[in-house]
């Protein structure tokens, strides 16, 4: 057996009440003047990691959007210029980290994440802007936070049903990094354990939200399938997300949750490695049933039809896919697409 591994450089706190050691965690990197970053909805969060900070916090910027819209990218850098800041904090979930990622790599700054949801995105290199309808993405180590803080204890008053869409969120990267083209048995065991642990935690927390113990096998779930996609080759699926983020606006987990099994049954006949590391995970042999009928049963939505999406979309959304070819374990034909697409739409896997 041959294969090539590289590890990220990643520094990560974990605990519960770990957000305490957000001013250590700032010191260690010689940060004295932090932007604040997060969406409207975690202005209050954002205030407390504030008020720890206290005289290191230069400035809040609430404004995080989803898709990391150019013009708020550019509202944030202004910001951070303003304030003279030496490094970014962004708390909250995967907009204010994709808005940390946006700023760091034109200007930079040292970020420090402290993720609030399980989409994973805190662990990995990718960046990503939406201009004009289109989302751009791209991988610069620049962009990966240079600390990481995960506390269970600030995920108790997220939704069930955000929860689990980010959940599977987090899942998606893990499939996908099992048949991409650098995969390695290293990622592989990652991803199984990733897996396992938020497919046994989201159930258990849609049961009990406030159940800690669950929460932190989310979380550490989505640790373990963020750092697989850190280090491997984005296909199909994250590539469709992208463009129905990008184009139509759709909400980001919760594309990945209805889409996930529609790609996961089209890729894993030709990834026989990658569907029995996923059986062993979720205990089944029927991988892309399961996660199909797990979402729904937790409550997330059945078809893109729900999120938003027409049949009159699909036209846009193939001819967008055919522009910009994806490593894929298989060939992505129009047909193929189109046929995945139209099962998505109507969730034909869903019960």
């Amino acid at each position: 057996m041959t294969f090539t591994y590289e590890a990220l450089p990643m520094r990560v706190v974990f605990g519960a009440g770990s957000i305490g050691q957000l001013p250590r965690e700032a010191a260690r990197l010689g940060l004295r003047r932090l932007l604040v970053l997060s969406t409207p909805g975690q202005r209050a969060l954002a205030g407390r990691a504030a008020g720890l900070l206290g005289d290191t916090c230069a400035a809040l910027f609430g404004e995080a959007r989803m898709h990391v819209p150019v013009e708020v990218a550019d509202a944030a850098r202004a910001a951070a210029r303003d304030a003279d800041a030496d490094g970014c904090l962004a708390i909250g979930g995967g907009s204010a980290v994709g808005l940390g990622k946006a700023v760091a790599r034109d200007t930079g700054l040292p970020v420090i994440s402290v993720p609030t949801t399980y989409a994973g995105s805190e662990m990995t290199p990718v960046w990503g802007l939406t201009e004009r309808g289109r989302k751009r993405t791209g991988r610069d180590r620049a962009v990966l936070p240079r600390s990481v803080i995960y506390d269970p204890e600030l995920t108790l008053r997220l939704p069930v049903e955000v929860s689990v869409t980010s959940g599977f969120n987090a899942i998606a990267h893990a499939v996908e990094a099992l048949y991409a083209p650098d995969a390695s048995p290293i990622v592989s065991l990652m991803a199984e354990e990733g897996v396992r642990s938020l497919a046994a935690a989201l159930p258990a927390v849609a049961a009990d939200p406030q159940a800690v113990g669950a929460r932190t096998d989310a979380l550490r779930g989505a640790w373990l399938c963020g750092a697989c996609l850190g280090v491997t080759t984005m296909s199909l699926h994250h590539k469709l997300c992208h463009i129905l983020g990008g184009a139509f606006d759709l909400p980001h987990a919760a594309t990945h949750t209805v889409l996930l099994p529609y790609v996961a049954a089209f890729n894993l006949p030709v990834a026989p490695a990658a569907d029995g590391v996923l059986r062993r995970a979720l205990a089944t042999d029927d991988v892309p049933g399961h996660l199909a009928r797990t979402a729904t049963g937790l409550g997330a939505p059945r078809s893109l039809a729900e999120l938003g999406l027409g049949e009159g979309d699909l036209d846009e959304i193939v001819a967008l896919a055919q522009e910009q070819p994806c490593a894929n374990p298989r060939p992505v034909t129009e047909e193929a697409l189109r046929a995945l697409l139209a099962d998505a739409l109507t969730g034909s896997l869903a019960p």
